[in-house]
């Protein structure tokens, strides 16, 4: 029997069975020097490839929203340009110009400091592969052939990149194992939406199974067991029952309302990266997107993505939505980088040019997003959400660029929703004091947490050496919080919290008591937040507040906690 431990999950659910080990197809370049005469043939290779790869994964975006990505980075003119010059000037051949150019894409991204974006490099392989796959007549190569499970089994593989899965049944899968992989890869964020047991980044995997093992996982708990003895498969087993049975009890309260005992409502959202998160959102039982991080479109592309391009975009993701959807303005900076655009060097980027900040000086990028998502809130209920707020002035002029949006699409007769409602981050000491001015000019509070948490301690959350300083249980922390709620309902308009706190199990209950209108979170948590706050009284939460913001320390606060 073999154990193995994994520290980051981003899945749960415990799965049972013999496993099956892939082993994806090879794609080497061709290192053959090439002649000037040959310059021509190469061009007409690449682009004959850029087609054969473009109409695929066209196909392919029709049935999953990853993929939509994947087709905007093979037609990026930047990529073409690139490998283009690389056969032209280099005189090297189509296929070792393409791996080349996104070898050092991969690099880049490999280098960034969010964990999502470091990430998508897989994605860069991925096009990679197929590209060379069709230069080499190897595109059948390019699909992982699935016909040999012939029961359901547990995935395993060195890694798996999302063209792997394409053609893969949910329903041959009872777990997946990578182990290359984050928690925000896609092949995790495929298997969250699938409902399958997941641990990606499972470091010696390869070396420790054979094919047809017996392996016994929990994603929860981030735990793998090979060749396990009969009485750690019956614990495994007695786990599982109980895992369903809780999932079973869940399932009971998915059409009911996210209402507690004595009838005091609030609304469960979701938080999401892209359009396809929004529809596997709506899986969870999300009544609504809290949270839509545009950043990511810019992220993953190779330039600043065009009002067409973030149109389809949010017209998808609002169309995945049958309730609202809150778009937040592009928030980079900080720890957010784009690899085609030079912030220049900042000694505290934290505190440096960020989010609003960015958008408010280079109007053009930002007018180019707000007209996008104008546009697309003629197809659906979308809110408007602008980061990183310290002044009233700052949602003036914010909303002033909104409004001259929209009278240029009105000269232009171009549809979009003219009743779009503006709202702001609660996420900086300034936005808290101000609350009661800014809820005046604003039309709905979102709070983050996680910023917040951190510009209020002055701790750096990436810093190992202060981490345990990070507390957003901190007396604080949740006088903030009661502040900026008092004072958005003391103008009518709604809170929600949009931070990782508003899934904590232990905060619902004082943030139900505080009178916070909507929970934004991970998809995944929704199910569990629903039935804590439907087994809550609002009344006893409600009196509880006082004493709980009376508390001088953390220890002192979840003691109080119920």
């Amino acid at each position: 029997m073999k154990q193995i431990k994994v520290e980051k999950t981003a899945s749960r659910g415990i799965a049972i069975g013999k496993v099956h080990i892939y082993e994806e197809a090879t794609f080497i370049p061709s290192e053959e020097s090439i002649s000037e005469s040959d310059i021509p043939g190469e061009l007409e290779k690449f682009k004959l490839a850029r087609e054969q790869v473009c109409s695929r994964l066209e196909l392919l975006a029709q049935e999953n929203e990853i993929f939509g990505a994947h087709l905007m980075m093979a037609q990026d003119y930047t990529l073409e340009s690139s490998v283009v010059e690389r056969i032209q000037e280099c005189r090297i051949n189509a296929q070792l110009a393409l791996s080349q150019v996104t070898g050092e894409l991969r690099e880049q991204f490999k280098e960034m400091e969010n964990e999502y974006m470091r990430e998508r490099a897989s994605d860069i392989q991925d096009i990679e592969h197929q590209y060379l796959a069709a230069m080499q007549g190897r595109f059948k190569d390019a699909d992982a052939d699935w016909g040999k499970i012939e029961a359901p089994v547990i995935l395993a593989a060195a890694d798996l990149l999302p063209s792997d899965t394409a053609k893969l049944d949910p329903r041959q899968l009872l777990g997946m194992l990578t182990q290359e992989g984050g928690i925000t890869s896609h092949v995790s964020i495929m298997a969250k939406g699938w409902g399958i047991p997941a641990l990606v980044g499972v470091k010696t995997l390869m070396d420790n199974i054979t094919e047809g093992d017996l392996i016994c996982m929990d994603a929860g708990r981030g735990e793998l067991v090979i060749s396990p003895t009969e009485e750690v498969l019956q614990n495994f087993r007695a786990r599982k029952r109980e895992a369903e049975e809780k999932e079973r009890q869940l399932e009971e309260l998915k059409d009911l309302p996210a209402r507690t005992l004595d009838g005091h409502r609030v609304t469960l959202c979701a938080n999401v990266g892209n359009a396809e998160d929004v529809a596997a959102a709506m899986l969870h039982q999300a009544e609504g997107v809290g949270l839509f991080r545009s950043e990511f479109l810019y992220m993953e592309n190779t330039h600043f993505p065009t009002e067409e391009e973030q149109f389809e975009v949010y017209k998808t993701a609002v169309c995945n939505s049958p309730a609202e959807l809150t778009i937040r303005t592009l928030d980079i900076g900080g720890d957010k980088a784009l690899k085609y655009f030079d912030f220049g060097e900042e000694e505290n980027p934290f505190l440096g040019w960020r989010a609003i900040r960015i958008s408010l000086d280079l109007t053009d990028i930002f007018k180019t997003q707000l007209r996008a998502i104008l546009r697309a809130g003629a197809y659906g209920k979308i809110r408007v959400m602008f980061p990183m707020i310290v002044s009233v002035e700052e949602f003036r002029q914010a909303k002033s660029l909104l409004s001259e949006c929209a009278q240029e699409l009105d000269r232009q007769g171009i549809p979009y929703d003219s009743g779009m409602k503006a709202g702001m981050m609660i996420e900086t000491p300034a936005s808290v004091m101000m609350a009661g001015e800014l809820a005046e000019v604003a039309d709905f509070f979102s709070i983050g947490t996680n910023d917040l948490t951190q510009y209020l301690l002055a701790v750096d959350r990436g810093n190992p050496k202060i981490s345990e300083m990070y507390n957003s249980y901190h007396p604080a922390v949740l006088r903030a919080v009661w502040h900026v709620i008092q004072s958005g309902h003391a103008r009518q308009i709604k809170v929600g919290m949009c931070g990782e706190f508003a899934s904590d199990p232990r905060a619902i209950p004082l943030l139900v008591g505080m009178g916070l209108d909507e929970f934004s979170m991970s998809p995944a948590d929704i199910p569990q937040s629903k039935a804590v706050i439907r087994g809550l009284s609002y009344q006893k939460m409600n009196q509880a507040v006082g004493e709980i913001l009376r508390c001088s320390t953390i220890g002192q606060v979840m003691e109080a906690l119920p």
